[in-house]
């Protein structure tokens, strides 16, 4: 069949819905199956802190050591390369370059495959002086590495499941990597509590067992994902041979995935920098903090949700030269996110007492929680309207302004905290600090959106 015929078959077939459809009602109907999968993944982590606690506090302490890594992994696979490729994948599939769209996917999963082995490799070679960096010493830091060593050597696996699930995610099917998500998550909490503490005839393999079931659940959502891919069942098929690569092709996944790649440097970046500041004020400051900051971290999935939802939606709308729905598409996602996040963050500084006594029952931990919650609270509907604006730029592939306004709060805080305990002020204005820190960022963010022009609107 030559590319005439091709293009002939497409456009006879019905309007693509993300492009034609209400926005709102339709990236509603995007984010709900991705906010499910983003809450059993918090549930996930909630499940393995519980049967890592059984194992002994010593797990615990190790186990704390490697989740930043894994965070920063998960950051990067399925958040700023993963909004790279979707981003596009839905510009070839909004243009009707059905070819180009199938090329790109081969391409991801170059990507995916190349960046999971780097990753592997690193923390086989270098995980005890990683984590001796981070603290870890003696049997916390054999611990660490007993898990790491399962864990992060299967990195690829991490990396290709992202990689996948953003290919499917730019062709619009959000409901396809949802579901095997969930799965993945409900097999890492079965067979990481069975495998790690022993349960039945089983031994009790400790951390590694907990690793393992990990490691399985990504195996297998690895292999349904790329069967549905290599099947045809999705929207662009993935063919494994047959096409060259090229590097415009990585050059146009890379132009944003790779720059999107600082935004979670940064952000992992700012929390180290915070705690640090933070830490200088005692332990009791410190929890507070950590159980305040914990909130804004679970909500972080909520604007995910929507801002995955938004990438195809925005892609789209740019590769069919319809520019002015991209960025109504970008506002309404931002609109949504600011809302919801603002309501929850404002309930939280007015009755800051209903997350805090969750944790602790310590009455200067609770005091502390509290005081970062009334001052971060009202903020974090900034935090939203950036987040969600960052995704959305991805879809665009002008994603380099939020990448800065991110650099806006590091900045804050980095410039901020260092006056402030030069010059030994109490803790609540680190709080507030904070609070500033994220009004900076979502403003930054919105600013650079705004003047950004994403193109311009193409006969239709």
């Amino acid at each position: 069949m030559d590319q005439t015929t091709v293009r002939e078959a497409e456009a006879s077939l019905p309007p693509n819905p993300l492009l034609i459809a209400p926005i709102l009602p339709t990236l509603l109907r995007l984010t709900l199956p991705n906010l499910a999968a983003m809450l059993v993944t918090a549930l996930v982590a909630i499940a393995e802190t519980i049967y890592v606690g059984i194992l002994g506090t010593t797990q615990l302490a190790a186990i704390a050591l490697v989740f930043p890594m894994l965070m920063l992994m998960q950051m990067l696979s399925a958040g700023a390369m993963g909004g790279g490729v979707s981003s596009a994948i839905s510009r070839a599939v909004g243009a009707g370059d059905h070819a180009r769209a199938e090329a790109l996917a081969l391409h991801a999963v170059v990507i995916g495959t190349v960046a999971g082995l780097i990753f592997s490799l690193v923390f086989a070679t270098f995980a005890p002086a990683i984590f001796s960096a981070l603290g870890g010493r003696g049997v916390v830091l054999d611990q660490a590495v007993a898990y790491a060593g399962v864990a992060l050597t299967a990195a690829v696996l991490i990396w290709l499941l992202n990689t996948l699930a953003s290919v499917v995610r730019g062709t619009g099917n959000m409901r396809v990597p949802s579901a095997t998500l969930l799965l993945a998550a409900a097999l890492q909490i079965l067979l990481g509590g069975t495998l790690g503490l022993g349960i039945g005839p089983l031994p009790r393999l400790g951390l590694p067992g907990v690793a393992a079931g990990q490691a399985i659940g990504f195996g297998l959502g690895t292999a349904l994902l790329l069967w549905f891919l290599v099947s045809g069942r999705a929207r662009v098929r993935l063919r494994l041979g047959g096409i060259p690569l090229r590097r415009e092709m990585f050059f146009d996944i890379l132009k944003v995935g790779a720059v999107a790649s600082f935004s979670p440097l940064q952000t992992v970046l700012t929390v180290l920098i915070l705690t640090s500041l933070v830490a200088r004020f005692g332990t009791e400051v410190l929890a507070g903090y950590g159980i305040g900051a914990r909130l804004e971290f679970l909500l972080v999935p909520i604007v995910f949700a929507v801002g995955v939802a938004s990438v195809p939606m925005v892609g789209m709308a740019i590769g069919a030269g319809n520019v002015a729905r991209a960025r109504r598409v970008a506002w309404t996602a931002a609109a949504t996110a600011t809302a919801t996040l603002g309501c929850l963050g404002l309930a939280v500084a007015i009755f800051p007492g209903l997350w805090s006594a969750l944790f602790t029952s310590d009455a200067g931990v609770h005091a502390s929680a509290g005081l970062y919650l009334r001052f971060a609270g009202p903020a974090f509907a900034f935090v939203g309207l950036g987040l969600a604006l960052y995704f959305a730029s991805q879809g665009s592939g002008k994603v380099l302004g939020p990448v800065l306004a991110a650099t806006v709060r590091l900045a804050v805080i980095a410039v901020g905290g260092w006056l402030l305990v030069a010059t030994a002020a109490p803790v609540w204005t680190l709080f507030v600090l904070v609070a500033l820190s994220m009004v900076a960022y979502g403003l930054a963010t919105a600013a650079a959106v705004y003047v950004t022009s994403w193109g311009t609107d193409k006969p239709r």
